[in-house]
């Protein structure tokens, strides 16, 4: 099993920080203000949730390639 790329890595960085970044530009539009602590959570929730995602995909058609 290969592992995850330094590739991988800074893509799930780097939308994880786009989405964190629209969701405070949506919350900064609401009025609420930019705050840091919402940012950081929303940036490493979604890179954590995508490379769970990616994990089990990965994981999933390296079995089924075994079986073949």
């Amino acid at each position: 099993m290969k592992p995850i790329t330094k590739t991988m890595i800074k893509t799930f960085l780097f939308t994880g920080l786009i989405y964190a970044g629209l969701m405070a530009g949506y919350d900064y539009s609401e009025g609420n203000g930019f705050r840091l602590w919402r940012f950081i959570f929303h940036a490493s929730f979604f890179v954590l949730c995508m490379a769970l995602m990616s994990r089990y995909s990965y994981n999933k058609n390296d079995s089924s390639k075994d079986n073949k």
